[in-house]
């Protein structure tokens, strides 16, 4: 599906003050916008069953950090919504912290042999994938990738026979393809060891990334097949190589994967029908094509990776400074949020270049508005841009250039006149940390 170029609507009365992102047609990013769009998809909503004897905390209630002042700031969108933005997560996703095992399989076709060996297709992604959730959570989650079969797994049927398409919640397709994973795995594999799935399809099966791609996650679909008593719920699907010819794929391509792993933790895509306008490059759930990139304070609040005393809720009315030390860094307030009402809120961080924060070409204090009641893909979370129109600070390849100078800096100030918000940034100290004034009517 090709984006329409991003347009953003001039503010109306008594919305934050923000001006229009000017189209930049620039074949990289229209590229890799349409791409996102695409292998962003996610599909159903809920959880894996757990395993017999699982004893970790995970996503949602049991892992969310909270306490009487955090509150009211738990926003929550209503229970129809898919992939809710909201705190804590509903119940239902894969673990997000403690030790996760991720069964991993290679499966090709007849008519798309494997070319070249499993595991070299399994080393596309790991140990790449594994260090970039244990930086992302500061150590929080171990993830573990386990790879029982270390041969392809030969399906059945050919490719074509399967009709799989950017697939809707377990079609006859992706069902009958699941089965047959199952079938041939189960000799070797217990599935009731594991906490979610990952099927590496031999590349060479479907079309190449940069006409359609069609990596998936089905997390927690009811209607998933049953391997081992458990039901396989939650599983990530990839595909085609996302290889854009800037040379950047040996470094970069693997984020596909933590990306739709994102999605089995609970968390939605954050591109819009225009691509990837509404967040650019500061979340994975976001854009994960080019360079490496983090995911937002929310997110890592969401998944348990921050404790209560590093979240700030300013709920009430008056003036408040608050202090904020970069997201890459573990340790220190990480996240100030200005609820709005019982569904949106303005989040804040401080975002500087450190972990998997590589592409940071402007420093500075990040402001997004979250609402809980929009479904995934369809716009949860807007970036303000304090420089809008700028073309952005950043020449990284596949990264969207115009919120990529996005955060505000000491002298800068966001402003909701509706609301009587103001969020000020009013200083910098020479470690990196910020400091932020939150004022409320």
């Amino acid at each position: 599906m090709q984006p329409q170029p991003v347009r953003t609507a001039p503010a109306r009365a008594g919305e934050p003050l923000r001006r229009r992102i000017r189209p930049r047609r620039v074949a990289t990013l229209v590229s890799v916008t349409a791409l996102t769009l695409a292998v962003s998809t996610s599909a159903g909503t809920g959880r894996l069953t757990p395993q017999p004897g699982s004893t970790t905390a995970g996503a949602g209630p049991i892992s969310l950090s909270r306490s009487s002042a955090l509150a009211p700031c738990m926003i929550n969108g209503d229970p129809a919504v898919q992939m809710s933005e909201g705190v804590p997560t509903t119940g239902g996703y894969s673990r997000s912290t403690g030790t996760v095992h991720a069964l991993t399989l290679m499966v090709d076709f007849s008519d798309a042999p494997g070319r070249g060996s499993a595991l070299s297709r399994y080393r596309e992604f790991f140990p790449q994938t594994e260090a970039w959730f244990r930086t992302a959570s500061y150590g929080r989650l171990d993830y573990r990738a386990e790879t029982p079969i270390r041969h392809w797994l030969r399906m059945p049927k050919s490719f074509r026979a399967y009709g799989i398409e950017r697939g809707a919640p377990f079609d006859p397709g992706y069902r009958d393809l699941v089965q047959d994973i199952v079938a041939a795995a189960d000799p070797t594999v217990d599935f009731r060891a594991y906490d979610l799935l990952n099927v590496l399809v031999t590349p060479n099966a479907g079309p190449s990334a940069l006409d359609t791609v069609l990596s998936v996650t089905f997390a927690g679909n009811t209607e998933a097949p049953v391997a081992d008593g458990v039901s396989v719920a939650n599983a990530s699907f990839v595909y085609s190589r996302q290889d854009d010819g800037s040379g950047s794929y040996d470094r970069t391509g693997y984020r596909v994967l933590p990306h739709e792993n994102g999605h089995v933790f609970g968390l939605p895509d954050l591109y819009t029908q225009e691509g990837g306008g509404a967040v650019g490059h500061w979340d994975i759930m976001s854009e994960d094509w080019g360079a490496n990139n983090d995911l937002l304070g929310w997110h890592k609040w969401k998944l348990g990776w921050l404790d209560a005393s590093q979240i700030a809720c300013a709920a009430t009315r008056g003036t408040r400074e608050y202090p904020l030390t970069p997201l890459s860094r573990a340790g220190g307030p990480k996240l100030v949020f200005v609820p709005v009402d019982a569904r949106t809120g303005y989040a804040v961080e401080l975002r500087a270049p450190g972990g998997n924060d590589e592409t940071v070409c402007r420093p500075g204090v990040l402001i997004y508005k979250v609402d809980a009641d929009v479904d995934t893909g369809m716009g949860p979370v807007t970036v303000y841009d304090s420089h809008a129109d700028s073309g952005g600070c950043t020449r990284s390849p596949n990264v969207h250039a115009e919120l990529s100078d996005a955060p505000f800096t000491p002298g800068e100030t966001f402003k909701d006149p509706k609301r009587n918000i103001r969020i000020a940034v009013t200083g910098a100290d020479l470690k990196g940390n910020y400091r932020v004034r939150v004022s409320r009517g």
